[in-house]
């Protein structure tokens, strides 16, 4: 399959239901009334904070329309910071649409087929952190949301922030789950999130259990005031 759809979870019921036309307008450079009516769409950006209303980011994997240059010098997004972009804007309330240039008769090269594939690959094991998923109370945690850069014009802070480490997570829910995304593999065998510590304000609940989202393997844990420390087999 030649496409890639990284969609999230407000308005892919696009085209008819029960006889009606659905459709969804989008706008840059929008004010909070304006939001209202058209879906926000920020260019080769994304939204710092959660965002009351559902809202877009629109980026390409390289140039809008296919450029030779691009890739003759890999210039490529690499799947990874794709997949950054995609979990960090879910967890704002926001959508993904991500561009795929095409060559002159249709055709992906196979770069770009790579990265597509490897997409999917992630998407396969880890989508169900990702579809039919919402906000939590606060995003995320980590030093890399200490250093964002602003928007300007219609977008245009991406990749301009501190890159993200292990310390970094992005959250959603769905239903009575918190899905908690790393956003580097840990290499010492435990990670730390703070935000779930013992009584804290964000989750008061008692933690039942915590498995691996790609193999539904349970994983063991231990939860103090200093956060909820999670272990990884090798």
């Amino acid at each position: 399959d030649a496409g890639l759809k990284i969609a999230s979870h407000f308005y892919n019921k696009s085209i008819k239901e029960k006889g009606s036309l659905q459709a969804v307008i989008t706008g840059k450079i929008l004010d909070i009334e304006q939001r209202k009516a058209m879906v926000w769409d920020i260019e080769r950006g994304q939204s710092n904070a959660i965002e009351p209303l559902p809202w877009q980011t629109d980026t390409c994997i390289g140039d809008w329309h296919y450029n030779r240059e691009v890739y003759d010098q890999k210039r490529y997004k690499t799947p990874q910071s794709i997949i950054h972009t995609l979990i960090d804007v879910v967890s704002k309330n926001g959508n993904l649409m991500l561009n795929i240039p095409l060559r002159g008769d249709g055709t992906m090269d196979e770069l770009e087929a790579k990265i597509v594939e490897e997409i999917g690959k992630w998407m396969r094991e880890n989508g169900e952190s990702i579809y039919k998923t919402r906000p939590w109370k606060i995003f995320g945690e980590g030093p890399a949301q200490q250093a964002t850069a602003a928007l300007t014009a219609q977008g245009f802070n991406e990749g301009k922030g501190k890159s993200f480490s292990v310390e970094d997570v992005r959250f959603v829910t769905k239903g009575d789950i918190l899905f908690a995304t790393l956003m580097s593999v840990p290499q010492q065998g435990s990670v730390l999130i703070k935000s779930l510590a013992d009584n804290s304000p964000h989750y008061k609940q008692k933690i039942n259990k915590v498995e691996l989202v790609a193999t539904s393997a349970p994983l063991q844990f231990s939860r103090t005031p200093e956060g909820l420390k999670v272990f990884f087999p090798e």
